[in-house]
């Protein structure tokens, strides 16, 4: 049961990534000839120079790599890639039938610039974080992976910065220096956002009186903590450590319960945003 209740959630979590994905490309992004890389980028720019749509593109692209990825990588491929890019194609393939976009929303190109970088960044982290990946030229680096040594992120890097500067021949210097600094800001999204998800907090808790703090840590936390012994290297007298970890919701209310019951506690609490094992991440 409790593998169904993860399974759903994770497939919701991929949903809602995916489709803010898909707002961001296809009215900000494909209106705006905005291309910072992916198959979105190659979409963009091929649409320039044939009859056809961004969407339509994309959705071929996105179809032949599958078809790519299935071959080369076979069954560990993976499903949610499969259902996350399969979502997303027909997904943009059918707003440009559904809502045809003539041009962009307003005549703010900066602004309109930011919310086709924000949207798919968000969507981006929100699929990270479950595992999952939005396809496209992300299939080539799982075989580049695979088949080869290569620096994949660097590969990666190299193919969207191409594909960015190919947007200034297409379409002039202006959407170009409008899509290589989006590329630039994208990069930065992802990251702020997936700091921001995973950002818990570590509390090193010195004390006299630990057992009462570990009773709140088990019983009103639901966490568990290690108990570490120590010695104030002025008084030479023992102290015992509490070192565990909690949210940050947790952590508000783990400091205004210490603060109560044991003030002359002393408290260290920084961020931690890669915590593996029991009750965070497994070890993959």
């Amino acid at each position: 049961m409790h593998d169904i209740r993860k399974t759903a959630h994770d497939y919701l979590i991929m949903t809602a990534g995916t489709l803010l994905m898909v707002v961001g490309i296809y009215f900000f992004k494909y209106t705006n000839n905005f291309s910072t890389g992916g198959v979105s980028g190659i979409s963009v720019i091929l649409a320039h120079y044939f009859p056809s749509t961004p969407g339509t593109f994309g959705l071929m692209i996105n179809l032949f790599l599958l078809l790519v990825g299935y071959i080369f990588i076979g069954r560990d491929f993976g499903i949610r890639t499969t259902y996350v890019t399969l979502l997303q194609s027909f997904a943009l393939w059918g707003l440009e039938r559904i809502l045809p976009m003539s041009g962009p929303m307003t005549d703010q190109p900066f602004l309109e610039l930011i919310f086709a970088v924000a949207l798919p960044g968000l969507g981006s982290a929100l699929l990270f974080q479950v595992d999952a990946s939005s396809g496209g030229t992300d299939i080539v680096a799982m075989i580049m992976r695979r088949y080869t040594t290569l620096d994949i992120g660097r590969a990666l890097l190299v193919s969207d910065c191409i594909i960015t500067f190919a947007a200034c021949f297409a379409f002039g210097m202006t959407i170009g220096l409008y899509s290589i600094l989006g590329l630039v800001i994208k990069s930065l999204v992802i990251d702020l956002v997936l700091e921001n998800i995973n950002t818990n907090k570590c509390f090193h808790i010195i004390t006299e009186h630990p057992e009462q703090t570990e009773k709140y840590i088990i019983e009103h936390l639901n966490r568990g903590a290690t108990r570490l012994h120590g010695e104030g290297i002025y008084t030479h007298e023992g102290r015992e450590v509490l070192l565990t970890v909690v949210s940050r919701r947790q952590a508000v209310k783990l400091r205004r319960y210490i603060r109560a019951t044991d003030p002359s506690a002393f408290l260290l609490i920084t961020n931690t945003s890669e915590i593996i094992g029991r009750g965070f991440r497994g070890v993959s």
